[in-house]
């Protein structure tokens, strides 16, 4: 398939991801008014009357329609910044979790319920944007320590060791956190294992900004890492700066990571299974991979909260328990292909 059959693909699927969202819910929407309410807010000048009352309207552009796009923002973050993590390490089992984010991101949303709970419910996704960036900061400065080479040079796989050990680390000091406090593992775990359930207008213009950077960021360093691919004396030979392109990405991916955990929780394998469809759409090429990996993740996760909030309504399955029971397979799948292109 073409990349740009690809990404037209890519960007359908997002669409009706996110249209099957809109219509989907406990509250019974009639499905022609609700299109023509949608039709009407995006092109206005068209003037499409909708039998929507006050109240469905209330429910359609405050609870739904935020949380459709909160969860496309959180998916292609996460895959995106999962594509740029496989990129820099040119390994394709690797995602943010493995450089220290999500335990960094675990430790500070612990440390805000634990001690902060009184402060509001801003502190935890502060908290968790916070450590998921310190996770990341003090694993690329560990790994920069240990090595004989500066992390900016050649590194690679002593900072992927490093992020490794820090998140293990930070795991542990969470969970020491939580022995010292039994009451507040509910509310932990529950914030663990991911969940879109508060998603407002105002959590989306708050990571947008983040997300929108981290993102350009991303896509515009795609051929520095097909370059990178090649090896770093190669690069270096192409006129390239490994070390300082290895910085930026990891930057970028971390921005990317942080700001989606900050407002969604942990949520696996979005990063690791995601940049393999991508890959399988489009080839290798990271110019590829990256926007592919941004609209497919976008519309998984869209689908993937869909599935939680509808499955057992009214009540709700954590957004982590159905990508980890979509995404398991996946990843066994991807050790599949992998373990057949290696032999």
């Amino acid at each position: 398939m073409s990349r740009r059959t690809a990404l037209g693909v890519a960007a359908a699927f997002l669409v009706v991801a996110a249209l099957v969202a809109a219509f989907v819910g406990a509250a019974d929407l009639n499905p022609l008014a609700t299109a023509a309410a949608l039709i009407d807010k995006v092109a206005p000048f068209l003037h499409i009357p909708s039998s929507l009352g006050p109240l469905d309207k209330a429910v359609l552009f405050q609870i739904r329609l935020p949380r459709v796009v909160l969860g496309a923002l959180v998916g292609g973050l996460l895959a995106i910044a999962g594509a740029g993590y496989q990129g820099v390490f040119r390994n394709p089992l690797v995602d943010s979790g493995m450089l220290g984010a999500s335990a960094g991101a675990g430790l500070g949303a612990t440390l805000a319920i634990v001690y902060l709970g009184g402060v509001g419910p801003q502190a935890v996704p502060v908290a968790a944007f916070i450590g998921s960036l310190t996770g990341v900061g003090v694993a690329y400065a560990t790994g920069a320590a240990a090595s004989r080479h500066t992390v900016l040079g050649d590194g690679v796989a002593t900072l992927l060791l490093a992020g490794i050990a820090v998140g293990s680390f930070l795991t542990a000091v969470q969970t020491f956190v939580l022995q010292r406090s039994a009451s507040d593992i509910q509310a932990v775990y529950s914030w663990l294992l991911g969940s879109l359930s508060a998603a407002s207008w105002q959590q989306v213009l708050t990571i947008l900004p983040y997300a929108t950077v981290s993102t350009v960021v991303l896509l515009l360093h795609g051929r520095h890492l097909d370059v990178l691919a090649v090896g770093d004396e190669e690069a270096r030979a192409l006129g390239l700066r490994p070390g300082l392109t290895r910085a930026i990405v990891v930057a970028a991916a971390a921005l990317a990571a942080a700001s989606a955990v900050a407002v969604s929780g942990l949520i696996g394998f979005v990063g690791i299974v995601i940049p393999h469809i991508a890959r399988r759409l489009a080839g290798p090429a990271y110019t590829g991979v990256l926007p592919l990996s941004l609209l497919i993740g976008a519309g998984f996760l869209v689908l993937a909260d869909t599935l939680a909030r509808t499955v057992l309504s009214p009540a709700e399955l954590p957004i982590g328990v159905v990508t980890a029971f979509v995404g398991a397979p996946a990843f066994v799948w991807v050790l599949r292909a992998a373990k057949h292109v290696g032999t």
